[in-house]
């Protein structure tokens, strides 16, 4: 047996999955010190399952605890930032465009020296060793405890980084450094973002994975520990500590692969209906569509893996004003079971409609009875709307894909959606997000620029499809497992010589 887990905002929720699948799930509150909610929840789910901790294998976890903090401006170290990339993009220093109060939190200690290479290899300018070491000891004096180092085109060639990084800690030996080259993909100023947010992360990240740890030991489970990050595959519990951010937006993403497992469905279009939103996606051999765009965290720019997702504001405890007429977009939250009326509240939600309506079976449905037969087609009318409308957003193709509807919301929806061909609600959808969570794969992946002419494509593409896979099962894969489930190539037609951006991913399932 595994166990997922996803630890919310608002609920942690624990499944137990057996060769059967699920054998028992819970919700439980998440609790401000994460551990004791993680303990209840995973305690919950094994009495459910009747299972004991020697019949557990390994722990998986999804969280959006580090997201939180970067959109909360809460946990983040100041950080100091050396970009090695002089005489070019000084027009635009480090933390150019960022919101002044993230800023204030991670402060304003940058560096620009000499370094950096072009797309094919060759140096822009030798590293100036002196001035990293000069400002690895201005750091060290203001105390800073974490830095990131970003260097031209890296991910061609990280060698640059890797010395700067030996320098930073002969100056300062306990200091965090991130290096973009080890988290970001192409793109200066987006991968220079990422990685200062990593490095903000770096207290924050120990924390969390420290009582992630702990509740395994209070509940005396001695198995793998492993962290669900933003493609819908795993990270050992380790390198969580050096990149959390790679977590971000895993709970989505999770929630997307656990609806495709349950529903034994691998090309779909997903919508996990929330408390106050609803993420809709689509789903290719089980994986969500990454997003092709840069991504917005807390008001800055960004190149993570992040799966494409439109969030809607449309969710359970959405407030339903005018009649009927107007959804939202705010929302009671977490406060649903109180302010609710079908809860004995005061505020008039969408589940409130749901249950008047008929097609929802939670509360009191004689605390609805006041609402009328107008009031409940008008918010109908309107629910139907919004969740056609951004279901035909997302989609990318003409045929007619399943909707699983998944998630705590998920009681919203008892309708046909246009533009689909079936709408499958399946069982245990409300703990999808955990379910994805317990299945979850390892990834390993390739990304490079290159020139790829009709004489040496089929080698370039094998020998990047044998990096991917090799890179899988670095991670941890069972190497017969491992299959190529993603190849992208893109070509850049600002550099000389046609050069094209290749993009490769395998999968592959743990040993367990």
């Amino acid at each position: 047996m595994k166990i997922g887990v996803d630890v919310g905002g608002t609920n942690t929720d624990a499944v137990v999955m057996g060769s059967a699948g699920v054998a028992g799930w819970k919700k439980s509150p998440t609790t401000k010190d994460v551990q004791s909610g993680v303990v209840a929840a995973i305690t919950a789910a094994m009495e459910s399952a009747g299972a004991q901790a020697s019949d557990i294998d390994c722990v998986m976890i999804g969280t959006t605890q580090f997201t939180n903090a970067v959109i909360e401006r809460r946990s983040l170290l100041p950080v100091g930032v050396i970009r090695l990339a002089l005489p070019a993009t000084s027009a635009i220093p480090p933390l150019t465009d960022w919101p002044a109060d993230l800023v204030e939190a991670v402060g304003c200690n940058t560096v620009l020296v000499g370094g950096g290479y072009e797309f094919d290899g060759r140096e822009i300018s030798p590293l100036d060793e002196k001035a990293v070491a000069q400002a690895a000891r201005e750091w060290a004096k203001r105390g800073l405890k974490t830095a990131a180092v970003t260097s031209v085109f890296s991910p061609m060639n990280g060698e640059m980084e890797r010395r700067a990084a030996e320098i930073i800690r002969n100056e300062a030996p306990d200091m965090a450094i991130s290096l973009s080259a080890e988290l970001g993909q192409f793109g200066l100023l987006p991968r220079e973002n990422s990685t200062i947010i990593n490095a903000s992360l770096a207290d924050l990240a120990v924390h969390v994975v420290t009582a992630f740890r702990k509740a395994l030991e209070q509940l005396g489970l001695v198995v793998p520990l492993f962290i669900s990050q933003n493609d819908g595959t795993l990270m050992r519990v380790e390198d969580v500590e050096r990149y959390p951010v790679l977590t971000f937006a895993s709970g989505p993403t999770n929630s997307m692969r656990g609806a495709a497992h349950l529903a034994g469905i691998g090309d779909a279009m997903v919508v996990d209906i929330g408390g106050t939103t609803s993420d809709i996606g689509m789903l290719r051999k089980g994986f969500p569509r990454q997003s092709t765009h840069f991504v917005d965290v807390g008001g800055v720019k960004t190149n993570f893996r992040m799966p494409d997702v439109l969030a809607v504001g449309l969710g359970g405890g959405t407030i339903v004003r005018d009649d009927g007429k107007r959804l939202g977009p705010d929302s009671v939250g977490y406060e649903l079971t109180q302010r609710a009326l079908c809860f004995g509240g005061d505020t008039l939600t969408s589940t409130d409609i749901a249950v008047a309506g008929g097609w929802a079976d939670v509360g009191d449905a004689s605390l609805v009875k006041s609402i009328s037969a107008a009031t409940i087609k008008a918010a109908r009318t309107e629910m139907i709307r919004l969740i056609e409308a951004n279901v035909d957003k997302m989609k990318t193709e003409a045929r007619d894909l399943p909707l699983l509807v998944v998630g705590g919301g998920s009681i919203l929806v008892d309708w046909h959606v246009r533009g689909v061909s079936e709408v499958l609600r399946p069982e245990f959808s409300s703990v999808a997000n955990a379910v994805g969570a317990a299945i979850a794969q390892v990834s390993g992946e390739v990304e490079k620029v290159t020139s790829i002419t009709e004489a040496n494509r089929e080698q370039v593409m094998e020998d990047a499809r044998d990096e991917a896979r090799n890179n899988a099962i670095k991670a941890g894969a069972i190497p017969e497992s491992v299959e190529v489930i993603e190849v992208e190539q893109v070509p850049i037609s600002y550099l000389p010589g046609n050069p094209s951006r290749l993009r490769v991913k395998a999968v592959g399932n743990l040993p367990i």
